[in-house]
């Protein structure tokens, strides 16, 4: 099974296998809206361990975080270091470019996950 490849990113939406999002989280055969307030994640401190527990379960090798097409989403150490402890590598960059990245992957055929914030 396969991971969505994203098909569209502008201010405030994604498109994900026919499906709009203005944040979304995709896996290996999924994705689905990312819901801020069901972790309580906020722009700082930013994305927690509990925004990526249901990715890391799917077993991916890497998990892509889009921190915004500003950047103002923070990804602090000790969620690094959770994605880390469960031996899977992690990209962060400015959303733009993590849809880059997470579609070359996509593309590759790598089991990736990702976490996109589509605003600030």
């Amino acid at each position: 099974m396969s991971s969505p490849e994203i098909t569209s990113l502008s201010w405030g939406s994604m498109s994900v296998a026919g499906r709009a999002y203005k944040d979304c989280k995709v896996w290996p055969g999924g994705s689905r809206t990312w819901d801020w307030r069901e972790t309580g994640t906020n722009h700082h401190p930013g994305v927690q361990p509990a925004d990526l527990e249901e990715i890391v379960k799917k077993n991916v090798k890497t998990l892509v975080i889009g921190c915004g097409m500003s950047e103002a989403l923070q990804v602090p150490a000790s969620t690094l270091q959770y994605i880390k402890s469960h031996h899977i590598d992690v990209v962060v960059l400015k959303t733009e470019k993590a849809v880059t990245e997470y579609n070359n992957l996509v593309a590759q055929g790598i089991r990736v996950g990702g976490i996109f914030h589509s605003t600030c």
